[in-house]
Order: C-alpha cells, then structure tokens, then sequence
C-alpha cells in the first residue's frame, strides 16, 4: 500500500529545531521582540513591507518582508506572540511563480 509523503512533520521538525536553536548562544545575534515593534522598526529602517507569509503547522507564522532597494527580512512569530528575525539580506528579486517541470521551476 502506498503512502503519500507528508511534508507536515518535516515543517514541525524544523521549525522546532529552529526555536531550540534560538535558545542556545551563537555569535550571530537573533533579534526578538514584539511583532508590532518589529514591523515598525522594519518599515522606518529600511522601507520594508510584507510580501507574504506561510504558517508552520499550528507552531509559527513565517513572514518575508522586502523593501524597494532589495533588502529582505524574515521574521517568525511564535504561538506565544514572540517574534524573531530569523534572516536579512539584501538583492532581492521578484520573480514569477512557476510550475514544477517548467523552466525555473
């Protein structure tokens, strides 16, 4: 009998690891605070607004927030409201959804 893989567990595994991670030390430095605040201070420092976001299961919201110049953010808001940037970076592109199979797909 076959089964159709779920991709849900891999998504809780990860997004578990990632908060546990969070709590230990490392040199990069993890931003956390309110998603209000965060949110503000996004948009007053580097113009960026929020392009989308994906929900991890019943665990996390993840949201990317871009700006005109390319800058790009990714914050994540746990079921407790704590958000964290997660990951910036500048030079992004939009690009256009395409489907599996089509080229660049």
């Amino acid at each position: 009998m076959a089964r159709e893989f779920s991709f849900r567990w891999v998504k809780l595994a990860a997004v578990g690891a990632l908060m546990a991670l969070s709590a230990i030390p490392a040199r990069a430095q993890v931003i956390c605070g309110g998603h209000d605040y965060l949110v503000a201070r996004l948009a007053a420092a580097f113009e960026e607004k929020r392009l989308g976001y994906g929900v991890a299961g019943e665990v996390a919201i993840f949201e990317v927030f871009v700006s005109p110049s390319g800058t790009w953010t990714i914050l994540m808001t746990d079921v407790k409201g704590q958000s964290c940037i997660l990951a910036a970076g500048d030079g992004w592109e939009d690009t256009r959804a395409t489907a599996v199979g089509q080229p660049g797909g």
